[in-house]
């Protein structure tokens, strides 16, 4: 891999103002007014990427997500050309006319837990259709696709009180969407559960007890 690119440096990279990176790699929406408007961005990347490592894009009548993916064969971690092409994207759609909206980016990532993930796996891979992924394959599965929420096994120290097994979801959010979300659940009624300083992410409960994490990545680095 070529100069990896963090990121807290993508974020504060002039240029990429409309990406928001997440666990899946940077991500981007772009207004479109029609289908037509919509198709004529993809075809602009089209140009862009020439013969070389393309995007997911995902096209709708109102508009297009692009998502350059951190995943690369078995490694991991976006790149400097995968900044360039960011800014590149970028360029293209304000010349069409595009507008980014970067708090309508988000991820969802799917956490089954055991005190032997190894037992449960096999399960869920045999349910779901997915595959092992490359750099983690005793932790997480993924769509082979690239369509549907990856899932992580947590190891638990302990079984729940009640000896059933656990799933939550977890919501990735843009770095500067994620107070406005948790607030939101809350107001909605649910509560903290708690608040992951390092790690930025906080667990909400909802009225019955159903847990899900809203995380972020970080903000852009200081000048």
């Amino acid at each position: 891999m070529t100069e990896r690119i963090y990121s807290g440096q993508f974020h504060a990279t002039e240029g990429a103002e409309a990406w928001r990176v997440l666990p899946e790699g940077a991500c981007a929406f772009f207004h479109a007014g029609s289908f037509i408007a919509s198709v004529r961005l993809v075809e602009a990347i089209g140009d862009l990427v020439g013969g070389g490592a393309a995007p997911d894009i995902d096209v709708r009548p109102g508009g297009v997500t692009v998502l350059i993916r951190a995943f690369k064969g078995r490694e991991y971690g976006l790149a400097k050309s995968d900044l360039d092409l960011a800014r590149a994207i970028s360029a293209a759609a304000s010349e069409l006319g595009l507008a980014a909206e970067p708090a309508a980016v988000q991820g969802l990532s799917i956490i089954p837990g055991a005190t032997e993930r190894r037992a449960i796996m096999p399960f869920w891979q045999a349910v779901l259709g997915y595959d092992r992924r490359p750099d983690s394959p005793e932790e997480d599965l993924v769509d082979p696709r690239g369509r549907l929420a990856p899932f992580w096994f947590e190891e638990m120290d302990e079984p729940r009180a009640d000896g059933a097994g656990t799933v939550h979801l977890v919501v990735w959010v843009p770095w500067d969407a994620a107070e406005t979300r948790v607030a939101a659940g809350v107001a909605a009624g649910g509560r903290i559960v708690r608040h992951n300083v390092e790690e930025r992410f906080w667990t909400l409960a909802d009225p019955a007890g159903n847990e899900v994490d809203i995380a972020t990545t970080s903000s852009p680095d200081a000048p």
